[in-house]
């Protein structure tokens, strides 16, 4: 059996012994050492708390996103977009985002000049905001189980993005979705995925995609493009990795860039 642990204090005055009371009690207040020390320490965290707002303690911060499962790819291809809009030029007009959250992804895309954004939801958007119900509406945004044949046609688009999508298909649904989206594209597919390592979804959500993520490695990947007709775009590769460094951004994700041998 669990014992609860007893309240000192409560135990004392129970049992009437007054006089051991009195002395805790006249042994009480603090010394004036002991709540300068208190009042230094709160600063300290104070100071550490603000600082990891601003970056410092970031890394931290983001590693425990991580672990709680907040962690997503999606939200790196916001902070890519830039990068990738640089790396690809003016090649890069029509793009098509596959992944949860496709609806942040593509109002930023529309936000950039002269580019065409659309998406595919792969999983439900019940509680979706009025901006992404908006995008629904207007067919800019589709719900579609990407693991049949997407609703375009060959090489619809310039570029496909994908993320947070292909960690929770088993290999014999990628076999059928990648050579899809690298169907679709005309100049480039371009996939986020996680580390190993990195946990993906709460317990309380992995229904919403069915299965647990599935974080492959590198060499995984790249065996498994091979086996699917894919090649690394080797060029799109170097210049991504230029424009990233000269725009201080580092990765979270596994980003690769693709094209298609057909």
């Amino acid at each position: 059996m669990s014992r609860r642990q007893v309240n000192p204090s409560r135990r004392f005055a129970d049992s009437g012994n007054v006089p051991l009371a009195s002395s805790l009690q006249s042994k009480s207040p603090s010394s004036p050492y002991l709540t300068v020390g208190l009042i230094f320490v709160g600063a300290l965290l104070l100071l550490g708390y603000s600082y990891s707002g601003s970056g410092g303690f970031g890394a931290r911060k983001l590693a425990f996103r991580r672990v709680e499962g907040d962690f997503s790819c999606t939200t790196e291809v916001q902070r890519a977009i830039p990068i990738l809009k640089k790396a690809y030029g003016d090649s890069m007009l029509k793009v098509l985002h596959v992944g949860p959250d496709t609806c942040s992804v593509v109002s930023n895309l529309l936000k950039e000049e002269d580019t065409e954004a659309w998406g595919v939801e792969p999983y439900d958007i019940e509680d979706a905001d009025s901006n992404c119900k908006s995008l629904v509406r207007k067919g800019i945004v589709r719900v579609a189980d990407i693991k049949f044949p997407l609703p375009y046609r060959a090489k619809s688009f310039s570029h496909v993005i994908v993320s947070d999508a292909l960690d929770y298909l088993s290999p014999k649904y990628l076999n059928i979705t990648l050579p899809e989206l690298a169907r679709v594209a005309t100049n480039g597919l371009v996939i986020f995925t996680g580390y190993p390592g990195q946990q993906r979804a709460k317990v309380a959500v992995i229904s919403k995609f069915g299965r647990p993520a599935k974080l492959r490695s590198l060499s995984w990947w790249k065996r498994f493009f091979v086996q699917t007709g894919l090649q690394e775009n080797e060029a799109a590769i170097k210049t991504f990795e230029q424009d990233a460094v000269q725009m201080s951004y580092n990765p979270s994700c596994q980003i690769f860039h693709l094209r298609s041998n057909h």
